[in-house]
């Protein structure tokens, strides 16, 4: 639990206990994401009310239900002492004194019940020392409450200048407007904070209640979905949803995967192929073996890391929070001076005047607007982001994307379908070639790399006898070592057997005549002799060609990097028109490209899907896994992309681009609301104009501004978004 979490402070100790949240549920401040405790409470920095981070339909805002409440039960109150305090001294039968104690008596249970969670909230923050809006707004109220109060009770203690309409004026209107429109404000804004969850609520409904089970003697049953284990076998009928991720073992079918990768084409399945868990079996009937359930599915996993991404800070918010602090000390500051400026040398009535404007600027400068300017975007982008299949680690990736000018691609698993084929073995002088196969796919049984499983398929497929490898090394990026039948291998690339000091240069010809044919190539040394070379073609994926010729008009430097030798590199890059190409690097090679590249001012973004490119991943300004690629690599990128495809960079740098606009909007408006909001509300028009803002006018601008932040953030979700 965050160490901040005890100062939390309940809302009202009378209210009715709010519904209890789910056991171990983790609630967390929109604006703060440190903040973190178990159960609903207020954020000890901010005041605001904390959210969930993982939604669910069953969420019921109790700060909204606790808010509404108060806000309906006391409006009519609020009403009666607005209509008395403007047409009051209309009324001859209602003598002054009188309609001064109606008001006094309508207005208190306004002010100390409906508006006490905003007391609660401004003690708080002047005791932790984290000004707030619930600093200017208990503060205000507090000052034109207890101002009207003591002109009802002792009004001979005050000078004739105080006197308007026969009585020492009172403010009791204000004060209990003031609370009944900050509390509109309030339930505006949680209802429309509550729509930002929208598509983690949808990701997390995809999931199916229920799965149907094959049992040993092949009968079935209808089992509860957190019942299925790992291996079992699982039955798909037509128009039902993927219970989890898993393999197909039978049947055939398509499956529209569209909500969790952004593909909107169904995707054909068969036997061998994996399926997504909470996907949609449009067709056929299929039975699946589970591979992966709860925690560890990729739905869950794409819930937690949208959860992630949206509590999480963009650069343009750690200004935000520097600005707060200062700005409400300079609010309090203006406050004082408004009040001494317009007492001393304002027209008569003068102090009535100050009291007025001073509680005006309290009231209009709150620094929420400014606080939920970037968290309620970046709360909306990123579930939106998911809904087309790109998953956003954190906001500063939101942010950085759309700067990016220079993208380094691997080639296999992220231009390539990354599922080659094996194409041909060649034996050197006095080597057989099954015998070169059934070595190297031994030795290649201990590698996750996709080249390796084409050698360990074909060597299968012809019925040669595997043996178990020892000492088995994986060098990422030019490939394996270890011992086999008590020999000791070396497969890999040129650079492997340069660095093991093995002569290919018997080979070269075939090796040359393979690459130029798209194909990669891995020798095979045998006790640091050659033995003879493997190809392996990995076809290009076929959303790869469009994808790049939309990235390089987007203006973007395409580079590619890959351990492959240089030959198939550039056979690849020429059939995809990508100019610039490395071959042959090692891990450390791209860390170094990426490094570089950054020292020329470049702003790189890295996109791979291997072990291989996780340092590189990891150095460049913005990673981008492929999500079909290894753990280690997703692990290490800012941006996963759930299909793979490099269509779904296009759609992150559209959601980045329009999520940035949209703060930097809502950041505008909050600063020049305020900037105009606070020398209006202190009567700066008033010599020129004879204009003055009321405190009651300076609360409903106050609670409109914060909601038009959120309302704005919404419009994302409607983004549109190309290919």
């Amino acid at each position: 639990m965050d160490p901040h979490a005890h100062a939390c402070h309940p809302h009202d100790a009378n209210k009715p206990s709010p519904m209890p949240a789910p056991p171990g549920a983790i609630y967390t401040c929109p604006m703060h994401p440190e903040i973190r405790q178990e159960g609903p409470g207020t954020c000890p920095i901010c005041g605001m009310a904390l959210e969930p981070v993982l939604p669910s339909d069953d969420d019921e805002n109790p700060e909204l239900r606790d808010f509404s409440r108060r806000f309906w039960w006391t409006l009519p109150l609020s009403a009666i002492v607005l209509v008395l305090a403007m047409f009051g001294h209309y009324l001859s039968w209602l003598s002054t004194d009188l309609r001064t104690w109606i008001e006094f008596a309508l207005a208190t249970p306004v002010v100390l019940w409906a508006g006490w969670p905003f007391f609660v909230r401004g003690v708080a923050s002047v005791r932790s020392g984290n000004l707030n809006m619930w600093t200017l707004i208990a503060t205000g109220v507090s000052a034109a409450y207890l101002y009207s109060v003591a002109a009802t009770l002792a009004p001979g203690f005050f000078p004739a200048s105080f006197q308007e309409h026969g009585r020492v004026g009172v403010y009791f209107e204000a004060a209990a407007i003031i609370v009944s429109l900050t509390l509109l404000g309030q339930v505006l804004e949680l209802r429309a904070r509550s729509q930002t969850s929208a598509a983690m609520k949808a990701l997390l409904n995809l999931a199916p209640k229920t799965a149907r089970r094959l049992r040993e003697d092949g009968t079935e049953e209808d089992v509860a979905l957190d019942q299925v284990q790992v291996g079992d076998r699982l039955r798909v009928r037509p128009g039902e949803k993927v219970p989890a991720d898993g393999e197909v073992v039978e049947g055939q079918s398509s499956i529209d995967e569209s909500m969790l990768t952004g593909e909107s084409m169904p995707v054909g399945k068969q036997v061998g192929d994996s399926v997504i868990g909470a996907t949609l079996n449009t067709s056929g009937s299929l039975v699946i073996k589970a591979t992966k359930i709860g925690a560890g599915s990729l739905l869950n996993q794409i819930v937690e890391l949208v959860a992630k991404a949206q509590r999480s800070r963009a650069p343009m918010q750690r200004m935000a929070d520097k600005v707060s602090y200062w700005f409400v000390l300079a609010v309090l500051a203006v406050s004082v001076v408004t009040l001494l400026v317009w007492g001393f040398f304002g027209p008569e009535p003068s102090w009535v005047y100050a009291v007025l404007n001073a509680v005006s600027v309290l009231i209009i400068a709150c620094p929420c607007a400014l606080g939920l300017a970037t968290p309620m975007s970046i709360v909306v982008a990123t579930g939106r982001a998911a809904s087309l299949g790109v998953l956003f680690r954190d906001a500063e990736a939101i942010e950085t994307l759309c700067k990016i000018d220079t993208l380094i691609v691997d080639k296999t698993g992220t231009l390539t379908a990354g599922k080659p084929a094996f194409r041909e073995v060649v034996a050197a002088s006095g080597s057989d070639a099954d015998e070169v196969l059934r070595l190297a796919a031994s030795l290649d049984q201990g590698s996750e790399h996709p080249l390796a499983e084409a050698l360990v398929n074909e060597a299968n497929s012809r019925k040669l006898s595997l043996a178990k490898a020892e000492d088995f090394e994986s060098t990422s990026g030019i490939g394996v070592r270890g011992r086999v039948d008590g020999k000791t291998l070396a497969l890999g690339n040129t650079a492997l057997m340069d660095t093991d000091k093995v002569d290919v240069s018997a080979l070269t010809d075939d090796a040359e005549r393979l690459r130029k044919a798209g194909a990669s190539v891995m020798f095979l040394a045998v006790d640091g002799a050659l033995a003879g070379l493997l190809a392996v073609a990995d076809p290009i994926k076929d959303s790869t060609p469009a994808a790049i010729t939309a990235l390089k008009a987007a203006g973007l430097r395409l580079i590619m990097a890959t351990g492959d030798g240089e030959t198939t590199a550039r056979a690849v890059a020429k059939e995809l028109g990508i100019d610039e190409v490395h071959g042959e690097v090692r891990p450390q090679d791209k860390a170094d490209l990426v490094a570089q590249l950054k020292k020329d001012g470049r702003r790189v973004a890295m996109a791979g899907d291997g072990i291989n490119d996780a340092p590189a991943l990891a150095l460049a300004d913005v990673g981008i896994a492929m999500g079909t690629g290894t753990d280690v690599a997703m692990s290490s990128a800012q941006v996963t992309l759930v299909k793979g495809d490099l269509r779904g960079i296009l759609r992150a740098r559209q959601v980045s681009e329009a999520t940035v606009v949209n703060m930097k909007q809502n950041l505008t408006f909050a600063l020049v609301y305020n900037a105009v909001g606070v020398p209006l509300a202190a009567g700066v028009l008033y010599p020129a104009f004879g204009l003055l803002l009321s405190p009651m006018f300076a609360a409903l601008a106050m609670s409109l501004s914060s909601v038009s932040v959120v309302v704005n953030a919404l419009r994302l979700r409607g983004m549109a978004v190309g290919e």
